[in-house]
């Protein structure tokens, strides 16, 4: 029995705790007040703060009476660092980027300055001993300008584009390449060091030719670049089937001779406009389905509760194996309602199918009787200047709240409702407005998944992709080679099966052998 004195003492400890539990409970009421006295002094269209993510109501289809643009911005703990981390991984992918491109800009200076460089030291050095240059050396010097011309566009159109994604090896072609023309410039300058500067050579054709022959071997070392970065690839060799973790969604696409890496760059950009946008929502149903199936089990003792004695004692041999008779009891009776799981099944699947075809006629109806609130004016209708007239913007937010409630049941029911937002979906009612489209085409994107792209950019532009693989990536891909692409919520999983090699022969048919005859029998009709 504890003592006075202490039960006063947690008497006091509790009273301040409900005293600070009230205090913060008057803060909050503070702060929502005064977020909605802010919102009702706000302007109807608020500006967005950089970096901010504006929140979004759950509840927007059935509070939409007027389009407004005043919203909350936050920041959690999470979204912070979540933003330190892109940060980071930015600005080692950034470094990255302007080393390679800083790399690239140093050797092509080299490349193209050498030959310039061929043709003007002499004239600087011992312009005194040169011969003079006649009609073909000076035709020579009208060659080598439109042939570096020629190579500057090359390089520019070939090696000189934005790069489509962040590769974790180096690209094994393109090093060799570059390592080919470092050592061929080196060896030319080698060359020219010690047979025409240590001896000053006199003959100034000559080393016009010599910087000749260097801008064509430059071009022809271009042209192997386009064969091994560009053509090599063209042709298909490899079948590979790309599948989704998560929902198993598939698809199959044909790929050339690349390395792994390269061709799991392929793999994402199909992805993107091919696969339907992953919805994790769709994939809840079948867990709480499995949890409220074994929710459903209960175990009772009959025999009442087992003495704690026996647990202790040396008989705790028995309590195990009531515990044992009790999982097998719970097995039992799992494999007993499995039989009739599919049943729930079956019933789940058809009242939910009516359900979205319930919703989707009254989205249908809605959307029609929206767009039949607004007409285009014509080119003479505008001259008259009357009074209510709209911009496409302005027309979706006045036609916006008569389908806002049927559109959010809609996309409640299908789970889709975390990808639209209402200034999303508003954004997309003015296009349609402005390109004069119908009802239909404006519900389409709405009715069925897209690909990824069509969505927002928060589900796509910061998602960063894990290549695995039990092959070095640089390889190339060959027969059953497996390697998978993983993101935070799924992974995407490849296989490689190699195009088999086609024979074919040839049959010749004579035309005039294709006659025929007419089989009668005695219960035709002819």
């Amino acid at each position: 029995m504890q003592s006075p004195t202490v039960m006063d003492a947690e008497e006091e400890e509790v009273l301040q705790v409900l005293e600070v539990c009230q205090t913060i409970e008057e803060f909050r009421e503070v702060i929502v007040t005064t977020i909605e006295e802010d919102s009702n002094n706000s302007p109807p269209v608020a500006s967005s703060g950089t970096g901010t993510k504006p929140s979004q109501d759950d509840n927007w289809g059935e509070t939409t009476t007027a389009v407004t643009g005043t919203s909350e911005h936050s920041l959690s703990q999470e979204d912070i660092v979540r933003i330190t981390k892109d940060l980071e991984d930015s600005v080692g992918l950034d470094c990255r980027r302007y080393f390679t491109l800083t790399l690239a800009v140093v050797m092509g200076l080299l490349v193209f300055l050498t030959p310039v460089a061929f043709l003007v030291l002499p004239h600087l050095l011992w312009p005194e001993k040169l011969q003079s240059c006649g009609t073909a050396c000076e035709g020579l010097f009208i060659s080598v300008a439109f042939k570096l011309l020629i190579l500057l566009l090359a390089v520019w159109a070939l090696f000189f584009r934005s790069p489509r994604a962040g590769l974790p090896r180096v690209f094994v072609f393109r090093a060799l390449l570059a390592v080919l023309v470092l050592l061929f410039v080196m060896s030319y300058w080698l060359f020219y060091g010690v047979r025409i500067l240590d001896t000053q050579d006199d003959n100034y054709q000559g080393i016009v030719q010599y910087a000749v022959s260097l801008v064509d071997a430059l071009l022809f070392i271009h042209y192997l670049a386009i064969v091994l970065l560009e053509l090599r690839q063209l042709q298909p060799c490899f079948s590979v089937c790309v599948m989704r973790s998560t929902d198993g969604e598939k698809r199959h696409y044909n790929l050339g001779q690349l390395s792994i890496q390269r061709a799991a760059l392929a793999v994402l950009e199909h992805y993107y406009c091919d696969f339907p946008v992953h919805n994790p929502a769709l994939l809840s149903a079948s867990k709480s389905r499995a949890a409220k199936h074994l929710a459903g089990l209960k175990v009772y003792n009959v025999d009442g509760e087992f003495p704690a004695a026996l647990a202790e004692g040396p008989g705790n041999n028995a309590a195990a194996g009531m515990a044992h008779s009790q999982s097998r009891a719970m097995i039992a009776a799992a494999a007993r309602r499995r039989d009739t799981s599919h049943n729930e099944l079956y019933y789940e699947d058809a009242e939910h199918e009516r359900r979205v075809r319930k919703r989707k006629a009254r989205l249908v109806v809605a959307v029609e009787e929206a767009f039949t609130h607004i007409k285009r004016m014509q080119e003479e209708e505008q001259k008259k200047t009357p009074v209510d007239v709209m911009d496409p913007r302005e027309a979706a937010q006045a036609i916006f709240p008569s389908m806002a409630r049927a559109l959010q049941k809609y996309l409640r029911t299908t789970k889709q409702q975390h990808c639209h937002s209402m200034e999303s979906i508003q954004q997309h009612l003015a296009f349609c407005i402005t390109n004069n489209m119908t009802p239909k085409a404006f519900l389409e994107s709405y009715l069925s998944a897209g690909p990824t792209l069509q969505y927002s950019r928060s589900h796509w532009l910061a998602r960063q992709w894990t290549l695995i693989s039990d092959a070095s990536v640089t390889s190339g891909l060959s027969d059953g080679c497996v390697f998978q692409l993983k993101c935070v919520d799924f992974s995407l999983v490849v296989t490689t099966k190699k195009i088999p090699y086609i024979q074919m022969s040839e049959e010749y048919i004579d035309p005039k052998s294709h006659k025929f005859v007419l089989r009668l029998q005695s219960e035709t009709s002819v």
